[in-house]
């Protein structure tokens, strides 16, 4: 496995939301399964993936699929006592830090229970306000 990728799969199994910040690129595109915009920004995507490690418990990768730049990691988790499946996928930049990164889950109600989980998060973060305009 890709070293950024085992430091990812390591760090996000650890809960471990300091080990994000250094694996991703400057300029990350972050596309989220919960609505069809893209984070823009290593601070803004950590603070991101900082609330949604929080809010998914029993957090298990099942596969991890890849090689060179891209890379796909299957996960199953529960938000809210709802099961879900879902998968990142990553493509590494030349440097081998992540570019790309988007979440793609299922069912739609545990998405929406994530969507609402978040939304009641970052409404309690002052410091979420700053990383409003990472939004696009």
């Amino acid at each position: 496995m890709h070293p950024t990728i085992q430091a990812f799969h390591d760090a996000v199994l650890a809960k471990d939301d300091t080990g994000l910040l250094p694996l991703f690129a400057q300029d990350i595109r972050f596309l989220p399964p919960t609505y069809w915009k893209t984070w823009t920004g290593n601070r803004a995507v950590a603070a991101v993936l900082g609330h949604v490690t929080a809010i998914f418990t029993d957090f298990t990768y099942r596969r991890v699929l890849g090689d060179g730049r891209d890379w796909m990691l299957e996960f199953h988790c529960k938000v809210e006592g709802l099961d879900a499946v879902g998968v990142d996928l990553i493509t590494l930049n030349d440097d081998g830090l992540m570019q790309e990164f988007e979440v793609v889950m299922r069912p739609y109600k545990t998405v929406g229970a994530l969507r609402a989980a978040m939304m009641a998060r970052i409404a309690k973060d002052p410091g979420f306000a700053a990383f409003r305009d990472a939004l696009r």
